[in-house]
């Protein structure tokens, strides 16, 4: 089994989200890789999305040496490779990280983590199980001012990717801070009990 730990907090050793993150890939017990959006700062751009609709062996020189098109080919490996995926995500302004951002549009290539249908798009990731650790300063996960965990939900089952699990520390910069930290931390506990 492998578990892949994505992580989008800017926080480092602070991170409420990473801390969990952690938690919770050393509970599951597998082997991990560990991926930190916040040290890689691509985006996808024209070049990146062209180089993306080729086949590997088939395009260019240019778009073999493309950072982007590198990015990106090794962000998807990553996920095809794991079982599980633990995705530290805070909510900042109401909605993802750009780089939990800048990693959905990298990873969702037609023909390898979707394929489009006479019924529609169809994931191509299916059989593995997501957690979301999501983690906020004041935005209540789950609430109209949540623009986060519904986006990230959709865009996981857009991949295939349908069976998730949310622990969330929300609000954790109001009252009761530590208490709802501790409260995430015990769900991680039962969960793999």
């Amino acid at each position: 089994m492998t578990t892949l730990v994505i992580n989008a907090s800017i926080r480092g050793e602070e991170s409420v989200s990473r801390a969990l993150s952690h938690k919770l890939a050393q509970k599951l017990g597998s082997k991990i890789i560990e991926r930190d959006l916040t040290t890689t700062n691509y985006f996808i751009n024209a070049d990146s999305f062209a180089a993306a609709g080729v086949p590997e062996e088939e395009r260019t020189p240019e778009q073999q040496e493309g950072d982007v098109i590198k990015l990106a080919d090794a962000l998807i490996d990553e996920l095809q490779k794991a079982n599980h995926i633990i995705i530290g995500a805070p909510v900042y302004n109401f909605g993802p990280p750009a780089s939990l951002k800048a990693w959905a549009d990298l990873v969702a290539r037609a023909g390898t983590t979707f394929r489009y249908t006479e019924n529609g798009p169809e994931g191509l990731l299916d059989g593995k199980k997501a957690y979301i650790m999501a983690v906020s300063g004041g935005v209540p996960i789950g609430s109209d001012m949540d623009f986060m965990s519904p986006w990230l939900k959709f865009f996981l089952g857009f991949l295939g990717i349908t069976d998730v699990e949310m622990i969330t520390a929300d609000g954790i910069m109001g009252q009761d801070g530590e208490e709802k930290i501790k409260a995430a931390h015990d769900s991680i506990e039962k969960l793999v009990a």
